[in-house]
């Protein structure tokens, strides 16, 4: 890690959005060099017949704001198309060796990738070859290895047309280890949501906002994860909905916004209050918290009872759509509110004070993010919240239900066309009708099942659709040794990361046009799809002009090493696909008819059109037929105990972020400045350990597995953050995130709770 020029920390006092955005917006545009086709695809964000932002999977509304994107939008899409090039000349410059030590930052601000890229270990450097020189020797190289020990992952940004193409090419190999971003933050959901509703995604859509009366959200940070949200929130509060929310850290978004839209807003410097209740509870805490709610509402409701007033329970929805629902009340009945206070770390009057807003509520829409699916028992937190919606009804009625936010674009729908490690998920049925051929029916490996595989040796290789996964994932140490040991890597990329620079015995950098670059193919410009939130699908159409003439798509290079692998197939016309993705979309439709109907006629639709959800019609596709309520195994998330010097480590992206992108050192709504080598503390825990601000410290695992892993040179900062929890920057405190230390069942890496130690200076 490095700071970034002059260190200043100081409380930031603005709200979210305003003039602190539009200063934002103005410092990175002409860093990245944008130009007028930054300029016109910024005009087209997020608009029909438009261009879909490469950053999170918020909702395109059918009608657009005049500026449809936030100031995050506009950070992908400059860095994106970018002016600045990372050419071949770039690498005879520098050595694999030297680039690791290099700033996250400093790597992706070389530029966009202009050629494909070999490997040279005679001299430490990446090389330009052809593309038929890449194609073929990545061919070749795969034919000798065994399928089922090659890993092929997706980030969640590749579109629709391109997931299926991956997914159906790895199935055709052989291969059965498709893990993707997903399994990195929000494969909780995807199991959790399942085998408790038989959905494993958001049941409401985007209109549910404008008919709920309440609004609770849990570890999520809306004003830097999905800021274009706020704008749905600002109308609810206008219409008086209550908005509760649970979060460790105050996050500026949750607590006020001023609309860049707003004239009247920005010439005032007002602002809209978000949160009409905030609750700091501790890491991992929320099971507690809910539970409280719980505990009010089954006692008010044996009360009632007992009166014979009316039922405070939707007991008609308890008994005709769920089971175990005594199980989890008589648990709330028996629960202790000393525990219930001190693992939630919250008072019980303010528990009381959100269930009141609970109680009172007709149509409740809970939102969550990682802080709730990042922790050891996050399915028991995920249960939690819905056990909480399910005991008033509040799934499958208009203006209520769970809406998980997601990250990454297309995170959603590549696992609606295939890319997932299960075989149960897999459409290996139609496949095998459609293609003829046998498609492995055995599990694949998951992100932290493939960590395993690297560090152990077994894995082959590893074929990377973007991302960044080395930098990602747990076991940061052993995961670089494991991958510089691979026989093959593969990396479709448009910027150098960290990943690239631990090649193995063969590595390759497969430069790929952007979403808002001009795909031209045979039958002329191409257009592709993606999935939001909400389960809707949109079509985008890039019209910039590419980063360089020797870039392919990602379909291109995806049928490119299809066809250096595979032996041809009659059945699957990769060059046709390529020539017009419309062919692949009517693949997508002939394989799964039901969500894709007409596919190719509606993507252009307005507000996207929805694949469907059942359970948002209350049609529970569960193991027991019903929507299923669960009793929690913990009262804290986190899967540790507390010890006298042991934290809870909270993992967290900043404000000029997106995931493992680093587009700046400027974390606005934390007021920290030129440097992300900090450490978030609670000001009586700084004293009580003798620190003062801005000591030097280090922090290392408390997992008690044997294992060191230290992180020195971390400046304090006192912040308005729990006892017994830090705060500290993802990707770079990954390495303290044990690989086993991860969630129950869904194997989510926990790094929104992760037990260390502070080492104090000599």
């Amino acid at each position: 890690m490095a700071d970034h020029g002059d260190i200043k920390i100081k409380e930031y006092e603005g709200a979210a959005g305003g003039w602190g955005s539009m200063k934002s917006v103005a410092r990175i545009l002409p860093e990245e060099k944008a130009g007028t086709d930054t300029l016109d695809t910024l005009r087209r964000l997020n608009k029909p017949e438009g261009a879909m932002c490469v950053s999170c999977a918020w909702s395109k509304p059918e009608k657009p704001h005049l500026a449809e994107f936030c100031e995050n939008g506009v950070k992908a899409t400059a860095w994106e198309l970018t002016g600045l090039r990372n050419t071949p000349e770039f690498f005879q410059e520098h050595t694999v060796s030297e680039l690791k030590d290099w700033p996250d930052h400093d790597l992706e601000q070389a530029g966009r990738l202009t050629h494909p890229m070999k490997y040279d270990a005679a001299t430490d450097k990446y090389v330009a070859v052809s593309w038929a020189e890449a194609f073929d020797g990545i061919g070749k190289k795969l034919r000798t290895l065994d399928p089922t020990k090659v890993v092929c992952y997706a980030s969640g940004r590749a579109s629709l047309e391109t997931s299926y193409m991956y997914s159906l090419f790895a199935r055709l190999w052989g291969c059965h280890n498709l893990p993707d971003s997903s399994n990195m933050c929000h494969e909780t959901t995807s199991v959790g949501m399942k085998n408790a509703t038989g959905s494993p995604v958001a049941t409401i859509q985007m209109e549910d906002y404008e008919k709920c009366d309440a609004i609770f959200c849990w570890g999520q940070n809306v004003g830097v994860n999905s800021p274009r949200m706020l704008h749905t929130l600002k109308a609810a509060r206008k219409r008086g909905v209550e908005i509760v929310v649970f979060n460790p850290l105050r996050e500026r978004g949750w607590e006020r916004f001023t609309d860049p839209q707003n004239p009247v807003q920005m010439a005032t410097d007002s602002s809209t209050q978000i949160a009409t209740q905030y609750h700091q509870v501790r890491a991992g805490g929320d099971i507690s918290a809910i539970l409280g709610i719980i505990k009010i509402a089954v006692e008010a409701d044996d009360k009632a009872k007992s009166a014979g007033e009316p039922a405070v329970l939707d007991h008609h929805f308890i008994e005709q759509h769920t089971v175990r629902f005594d199980e989890v009340a008589q648990f709330a009945r028996d629960a202790d509110w000393d525990d219930i206070v001190r693992e939630s770390g919250l008072t019980r009057e303010a528990i009381e004070d959100a269930a009141r807003v609970y109680l009172k509520s007709r149509a409740m829409i809970a939102v969550y993010g990682m802080g709730i699916t990042q922790h050891r028992y996050g399915m028991d937190a995920l249960y939690m919240i819905l056990n909480l919606l399910l005991m008033r009804g509040h799934i499958g009625r208009p203006g209520a239900g769970p809406g998980p936010v997601r990250g990454h674009s297309n995170v959603q729908g590549q696992r609606t066309v295939g890319i997932t490690e299960k075989p149960e998920l897999a459409p290996n049925d139609r496949l095998r009708q459609l293609y003829e051929f046998e498609p492995p029916m055995e599990k694949g490996w998951d992100t932290v099942e493939s960590c395993r595989a690297i560090i152990s040796g077994e894995a082959q290789g590893f074929i990377q659709l973007g991302g960044n996964f080395l930098r990602a994932t747990p076991e940061h140490e052993k995961m670089c040794e494991g991958w510089a040991k691979l026989p093959i890597a593969v990396h479709i990329a448009t910027k150098l990361n960290k990943s690239h620079l631990y090649p193995g015995e063969e590595s390759y950098l497969l430069p790929c046009l952007g979403r808002m670059e001009r795909d031209m193919q045979a039958t002329g410009r191409q257009a592709v799809t993606m999935e939001d939130s909400f389960s809707h699908i949109y079509g985008s159409v890039g019209k910039a002009e590419p980063a360089s003439p020797h870039l392919l798509s990602e379909p291109a290079i995806v049928a490119g090493i299809a066809k250096a692998t595979l032996e041809p197939n009659p059945n699957v016309p990769w060059d046709k696909w390529v020539g017009d993705y419309g062919l692949v979309r009517d693949a997508i439709e002939n394989t799964y008819p039901d969500m894709f109907t007409n596919f190719n006629e509606r993507m252009f639709q307005p507000g996207g059109f929805w694949k469907g959800n059942p359970a948002a019609h209350r049609q529970w596709k569960t193991k027991s037929g019903k929507a299923e309520f669960n009793v929690p195994r913990a009262l804290n998330a986190s899967g540790f105990e507390d010890k006298p010097d042991r934290f809870a480590l909270i993992t967290l992206r900043s404000n000029d972020q997106f995931n493992t992108t680093v587009y700046g050192y400027r974390d606005r709504f934390r007021g920290i400045i030129g440097t992300r080598e900090v450490v978030m503390m609670n000001h009586d825990d700084i004293a009580r350990l003798g620190l003062k601000d801005g000591d030097i410290v280090g922090l290392e695992s408390d997992a008690e597995d044997g294992v060191e892993r230290v992180v020195d040179g971390l400046r304090v900062v006192p912040y308005n953050i729990p006892k017994g929890c830090i705060g500290g920057y993802f990707p770079e405190l990954n390495i303290l995130i044990p690989l086993e230390h991860h969630a129950l069942e869904s194997n989510v890496p926990a790094g929104k709770s992760v037990p260390v130690k502070i080492r104090k200076p000599a």
